[in-house]
C-alpha cells in the first residue's frame, strides 16, 4: 500500500498497488484523481519519513533567469568570463555537456550560443538567506551545506505544525517557487546520506524518497561515486579494486572494508547498507573565508600581483569586519599557467581582522613565489577562525611607553634639585599570574568547541 499525496490540491489517499513505481525505488509521482495534477507523490513510508534535503536548481542560473525573463529558453552559464570556470549552468546548457567548475573554453566549444554572465554574489546570497528563513519556519533543526542546500529535521513537523514532514516540505516548495520564483527539488528519507541522493533523483522540481524497506534493493546497483566521501581518486581506487557498485560494498564485512580503505572503509560499511545516524547540526562552524580571481592573460610580475592581492585582501578584510570575525592564519593560493595548485599559509601571533595585517602577510608569502612562474589565478584568505572580540589585542604597553615618552620629553625642564617620584608598582598575586597565563588557553576552548566527529 502507498500512501499519496497532491501538491497542488493537498488531497491525501491511499493507493494499493501490485508493482513499483518507477524512478526512487517505490517512491514516484502518480496522477490526482481529484485535480489535473500529474506528479503528486506516493510512497509507503510517506507519513514515516522526516529527514529532508533541499537543493536549489541551477541556483545562480535560475536567479538570473527570473530577473531577465528574455533568458528563460537560452543556455546560461554563470562565471568563466575568458579564463574562469563554470560557476553554475542551467539545465539547457547541460544538455549540451557543460558543467560546474569546467573551464570557460571547454563550455564555450560544447555550447558556442550560451550566454555568459557574472556571478553577482550579493544577489544570490539575499536570495539564499531568503529562502533559508522559510526553511527555519518550518523547524529550527537546519544544517546548511552551502547557500543553495541544506538538511531538514522534522521528526516534530506532525506536533509543531499538525502536518507530516512531507506535506510540510510540498508547501514549502510551492512556497519558494511562487515567492522567490525559482524552482527547488527535495529528498526526504530517513537520514541525512539517503536524504541528498534522493533530491538528485528527479531534478528540476523534483520530489523523491527513500525508504527503510527499500534501500538495500536501491542502491545495490547504483555507482560507488553516489556514496558521500568518494570522489575521483577514491572512485579510481575502488574501481582499480574491481569495486564499480554500491552492491559489491554491500557484500564486503566491515573489517575489510576498514583494512583497505581505512576509517572511510567503515562509513562505506554502514552507507552501503543505507545506516547513516549522523544528526542534523543546527549550525556548522565556518572555517575560513576567502576570495579568488583567475586573472585574463598570465601574470609573473611582482608589482602586478601585489596590486590584485591588495584588492582581494580588502574583500576579505570587508567580509570579516561584516561578519564579525577574525583569521588566526593567513593563506595564499596560486594557480601556474600549467593548472599547478600552490597553497601556503602563515600562523598569525594573534586572530585579526586588519586589512593591513593580512595584507602584509599575504605579501611575505607572495614574494618568495617569484620566481619567473606566470601565474593564472591568486586568492587571499584566512582559516581557523574566531570571534571578533578577541582580534587584534591592545598593547598592553602602549600606554607606559606614551609616559615614558612624556617624562623624557619634559625631564630638560626638571632641575637636579628637583626630586623625582618614583612609582611603586604592586607585585601580582600567584592567582593574577595564573589567570594572566591561562587566559589566552582558556578563551580558546571557549570560542573552538571540538569539531563534531562522524559517529561511527
Amino acid at each position: 500500500m502507498l500512501y499519496a499525496l497532491c501538491p497542488d490540491c493537498h488531497h491525501k489517499w491511499r493507493l494499493h498497488l501490485d508493482r513499483p513505481l518507477p524512478k526512487s525505488g517505490s517512491g514516484s509521482y502518480v496522477p490526482c484523481p481529484v485535480c489535473p495534477c500529474k506528479r503528486a507523490i506516493a510512497h509507503p513510508e510517506l507519513p514515516e519519513l522526516s529527514i529532508g534535503h533541499l537543493d536549489c536548481d541551477a541556483f545562480y542560473a535560475s536567479i538570473e533567469k527570473r530577473d531577465r525573463p528574455e533568458l528563460i529558453d537560452q543556455p546560461v552559464i554563470i562565471g568563466g568570463g575568458h579564463r574562469g570556470v563554470v560557476a553554475t549552468c542551467c539545465y539547457v546548457a547541460r544538455k549540451y555537456g557543460v558543467r560546474s567548475a569546467m573551464p570557460a573554453f571547454k563550455a564555450r566549444e560544447l555550447c558556442p550560443d550560451a550566454v555568459f554572465l557574472k556571478s553577482d554574489m550579493k544577489k544570490y546570497q539575499r536570495e539564499g538567506y531568503r529562502i533559508r528563513d522559510m526553511m527555519r519556519a518550518l523547524t529550527p533543526d537546519i544544517e546548511p551545506l552551502s547557500i543553495d542546500e541544506a538538511f531538514m529535521d522534522l521528526t516534530n513537523a506532525m506536533e509543531t505544525h499538525g502536518k507530516s514532514a512531507a506535506e510540510c516540505l510540498i508547501d514549502l516548495q510551492a512556497t519558494i517557487k511562487r515567492e522567490v520564483g525559482i524552482t527547488v527539488s527535495i529528498g526526504l528519507s530517513y537520514n541525512k546520506f539517503l536524504a541528498k541522493i534522493s533530491s538528485d533523483l528527479n531534478k528540476p522540481f523534483g520530489f523523491s524518497m527513500i525508504g527503510r524497506r527499500e534501500a538495500l534493493d536501491f542502491l545495490a546497483d547504483k555507482p560507488v561515486r553516489m556514496m558521500w566521501g568518494v570522489g575521483p581518486a577514491m572512485e579510481r581506487k575502488l574501481h582499480a579494486d574491481g569495486v564499480t557498485t554500491i552492491g559489491q560494498l554491500q557484500e564486503m564485512d566491515i573489517h575489510t572494508l576498514q583494512g583497505r580503505y581505512g576509517s572511510i572503509g567503515k562509513r562505506f560499511f554502514y552507507f552501503s547498507r543505507g545506516e547513516d545516524n549522523r544528526r542534523v547540526e543546527q549550525s556548522t562552524e565556518r572555517k575560513s573565508l576567502s576570495s579568488e580571481t583567475t586573472f585574463n592573460e598570465d601574470i609573473a610580475s611582482l608589482s602586478e600581483l601585489t596590486e590584485i592581492a591588495t584588492r582581494l585582501t580588502s574583500r576579505v578584510a570587508s567580509d570579516l569586519a561584516r561578519k564579525e570575525i577574525a583569521g588566526h592564519t593567513v593563506i595564499l593560493k596560486l594557480k601556474s599557467s600549467d593548472f599547478k595548485l600552490r597553497t601556503r599559509n602563515m600562523r598569525l601571533t594573534y586572530p585579526t581582522l586588519r586589512e593591513d595585517v593580512i595584507l602584509d602577510a599575504a605579501l611575505t608569502l607572495l614574494k618568495k613565489e617569484i620566481d619567473g612562474t606566470r601565474y593564472r589565478l591568486l586568492g587571499v584568505g584566512v582559516a581557523d577562525l574566531y570571534d571578533a572580540d578577541m582580534a587584534d589585542p591592545v598593547d598592553l604597553f602602549a600606554g607606559d611607553i606614551a609616559t615614558i615618552t612624556d617624562d623624557a620629553a619634559q625631564s630638560e625642564a626638571i632641575t637636579p634639585e628637583t626630586p623625582r617620584t618614583v612609582i611603586d608598582l604592586p607585585r601580582p598575586t600567584a592567582e593574577q599570574l595564573r589567570e594572566s597565563l591561562t587566559r589566552r588557553y582558556r578563551q580558546h576552548k571557549k570560542m573552538a568547541p571540538r569539531q563534531h566527529k562522524f559517529r561511527f
